[in-house]
Order: C-alpha cells, then sequence, then structure tokens
C-alpha cells in the first residue's frame, strides 16, 4: 500500500508542487492537504495518514504548535518540516515537538522522497544543513553551565519565553498553543522566578543569549 501523506503549507504554489513531486511516485498517495494548522488538524484526524508534512511559520498554529498536538492525539502519524528556516531553535523545538524529518525547502526537489521514505521505514531524516545545526547546538550545549534555559526551564517554558521573546502577547501565545491566558502567565512567573529576572527585557536578552529566539 503507498503511504498516505497529508500537506500542511500556507502557500498554494508548495502544496502544488510537493503534491507534483509526489505524484510521479508510485509508493506515495496524497489524502489532502490544508493552507494552515486550523483546518489541518480536524483533517488529519478524520484521514489518519501515515505521514504529514508541514510548514513552520503558517498563521495562527504554526508548524512545531500544529506538530506537537498531531503527537499528541495521533502518535502514530509521522511528522516532516519542510521549512525555509534551519536556525537553531526552530530544529530544537521541531525535534522536541516529536517530528521525525527536517528538510529544507530549498532541496524538495532533490530530496523530498528520499526524506519520506527513510522517515515512513522508521528513521530519522535530517538534511545536512539540520544535521549541521544539530551538531553544533550539541557542541554548544556540551559547554553550557547548568544554570542555561536547558537546564533550568521545562520544554513548555522554553516554548513559552520564545514567544514571549518573539513579542507575542499572552492572549496570542495561549491561542497559539491550546491553553488559557492563565497557563500562560503562571509559567511566565515561573520563568520569571527560576531566572531570577523581573522584566520582558531581560526574557528577551536571555532568549536570544540562549538560543532559544533571534531577533
Amino acid at each position: 500500500m503507498p503511504t498516505r501523506i497529508f500537506i500542511v503549507d500556507d502557500h498554494q504554489i508548495v502544496r502544488d508542487g510537493l503534491k507534483l513531486i509526489l505524484g510521479e511516485h508510485p509508493g506515495f498517495e496524497i489524502v489532502g492537504d490544508a493552507p494552515s494548522g486550523q483546518q489541518a488538524m480536524e483533517e488529519i484526524l478524520r484521514l489518519s495518514p501515515d505521514l504529514v508534512t508541514l510548514d513552520i511559520e503558517m498563521p495562527g498554529i504554526d508548524g512545531i504548535a500544529l506538530a506537537r498536538q498531531i503527537k499528541a492525539q495521533a502518535p502514530h502519524i509521522r511528522v516532516v518540516i519542510l521549512s525555509a528556516h534551519a536556525e537553531a531553535h526552530f530544529v530544537r523545538d521541531a525535534l522536541q515537538a516529536g517530528v521525525t524529518g527536517y528538510l529544507l525547502k530549498i532541496n524538495a526537489g532533490r530530496d523530498l522522497v528520499n526524506a519520506l521514505t527513510t522517515v515512513i521505514t522508521g528513521q530519522i531524516y535530517l538534511c545536512p544543513e539540520v544535521s549541521t545545526v544539530v551538531v553544533r547546538e550539541y557542541q554548544r550545549h556540551v559547554h553550557t553551565s547548568p544554570s542555561s534555559a536547558s537546564g533550568v526551564l521545562s520544554e513548555r517554558e522554553r516554548e513559552i519565553l520564545r514567544h514571549i521573546a518573539d513579542g507575542n502577547t499572552t492572549k496570542a501565545i495561549a491561542l497559539a498553543l491550546g491553553v488559557s491566558a492563565k497557563t500562560v502567565e503562571a509559567h511566565r512567573l515561573n520563568i520569571m522566578a527560576k531566572l531570577k529576572m523581573n522584566s520582558i527585557a531581560e526574557l528577551t536578552k536571555y532568549a536570544i543569549r540562549e538560543g532559544i529566539t533571534q531577533l
């Protein structure tokens, strides 16, 4: 049976291009596509594809938040990020969200079939550019002090800190993560307490220094 794939990207031309590439391969079947996370989640749960490809930057729910929702509600579905971004915080957050593949769009025409074939067999696929980022991140954290964000903050706290540093409001963060505004505010207070910081400006500088966000 062919691998059943669902595509999520806010650009119609990208979705059409992926369909064209994968449509030429007998091992793949495109079962659906969507331009946003909000529209995608219901269809993904209904269709239960084998694999979902996600862009990161999309209106509303971003690709990493959507990946986390997919893995929470349908852990059998494999998720591959297909993005223009290879920055360390994107890669780190994607892997923590449970994705098993990360490919840059610029290489999709050449590497997409290999990436999806690798992932569907249960392996992890990282394109060379992303593999380099992962290795550099590992090397950096080997020499990072225990007081860094990786040792002090939980995964969810790091995620919220990234949103805060990116300038998102409490309401916007709550919407993106599917939690209440009170929950976000509680996390913010915990982050400040753990890091012994008293302002958003301090948190933002810290997030940039630790590679949680890049401005």
